[in-house]
């Protein structure tokens, strides 16, 4: 009994630790942007949309073969065509997430280490880069504590940061005027934030000898971070309030100074390198397991394309992740919703469809906001 308990709180810091990345750092800019009372309505109505989804995505897996991800479940359930689009949103979905990984986990490197070490951000965000391919290279079996622990570090620092910060709070920064000029805002990047329909099969694998508590473990590792992300706003907006960043910890330390700081860039840092390495992993096995290519040259795929992004000069860290969130892990959520349709045949409709149109709205949306 004790050791199913650790692999599943393993698995569910596996799946909160890869979902608790890069995203939550954009959310106190755009609380300040759009105004916290629609801010607070849009992460409600997307975590149950996500939490849905997830259980969904969770149920397919149960009923599909194992060591297959997103591709896999699309062509048995859908055919070619579904495999197809799954390949294509699986593969431009995973590397966006890496390229912001890179920008952002670059970024908080370079403020971590530049006091001591002098240098410039590209550099630290070279090291940064470099590690994380050698780990995504390797493949490493203690992800799942590293992620545990590196989840355990991010939630003390803030409530360090937070004790320190304590006669810098003003309640009224979290200001109820809602700016509905900027309304569709939220949408993208806090899907993005929330999104971890991806690790689920890896969840289910965690799990093979106790597959029962697979949707328990899915719900856990989605609402976790939907309750972090709430205390994480609310504590950064009532610091920084107009001054607040598109990064958020940029904004805390020209209010609280370096030292304190500190810890913050660290936990960011190790927040977004461990989600690096996991999503860099899963998407090394799309091209090695879906795709049948060789494994060197998947992981030279998976780690070169998000890079050379950067290097081309793709580094609008709000406006990245709002387009993966909105077009292309929509499309993903699409496609597990037919898939769904699928296994439940005629029972789904009233479920499905509805929420398709919805994901298709957000589609269009964030296509034309990102090319404005």
């Amino acid at each position: 009994m004790e050791a199913s308990i650790k692999k599943q709180i393993l698995a569910i810091a596996t799946m909160s630790g890869t979902i608790i990345g890069v995203g939550v750092f954009s959310l106190p800019y755009i609380a300040v942007r759009v105004g916290f009372g629609l801010m607070l309505f849009y992460l409600f109505v997307l975590t149950a949309l996500v939490v849905l989804i997830h259980l969904l995505f969770g149920e397919v897996a149960l009923k599909t073969p194992d060591f297959l991800r997103l591709p896999g479940y699309a062509q048995i359930y859908l055919g070619k065509w579904g495999r197809k689009i799954a390949v294509i949103t699986a593969v431009f979905g995973s590397i966006g997430t890496l390229l912001v990984y890179i920008i952002v986990g670059g970024e908080f490197l370079a403020n971590l280490l530049m006091p001591f070490l002098n240098g410039d951000v590209f550099l630290y965000t070279l090291l940064y880069f470099i590690l994380g391919s050698l780990f995504i290279f390797w493949g490493i079996k203690a992800i799942s504590k590293i992620e545990f622990w590196g989840l355990v570090l991010l939630f003390f620092s803030l409530i360090f940061v937070f004790w320190r910060g304590l006669p810098f709070l003003k309640i009224d920064n979290l200001s109820f005027t809602n700016n509905f000029a900027d309304f569709f805002l939220p949408y993208g990047p806090i899907l993005f934030a929330l999104w971890g329909a991806t690790m689920i099969p890896e969840i289910e694998e965690m799990l093979i000898r106790d597959k029962k508590k697979v949707k328990r473990t899915v719900f856990i590792s989605t609402v976790i971070p939907a309750i972090f992300y709430l205390f994480f706003v609310v504590f950064v907006v009532m610091i920084s309030g107009p001054g607040t960043t598109q990064e958020a910890i940029v904004g805390l330390k020209n209010i609280l100074g370096q030292n304190i700081t500190s810890m913050m860039f660290l936990a960011g840092f190790l927040a977004t390198f461990t989600s690096f390495i996991t999503v860099g992993l899963t998407l090394k096995k799309v091209f090695w397991y879906d795709l049948k290519m060789p494994h060197y040259f998947s992981w030279v795929l998976t780690c070169s394309l998000p890079f050379l992004l950067y290097l081309l000069g793709v580094k609008d860290f709000i406006k990245v992740i709002g387009f993966i969130g909105g077009v292309m892990l929509a499309i993903e959520g699409v496609l597990i919703l037919l898939m769904y349709g699928k296994v439940k045949k005629n029972k789904s409709k009233l479920l499905v469809y509805p929420l398709v149109s919805v994901f298709i709205l957000g589609i269009v949306y964030e296509i034309i906001h990102f090319f404005k």
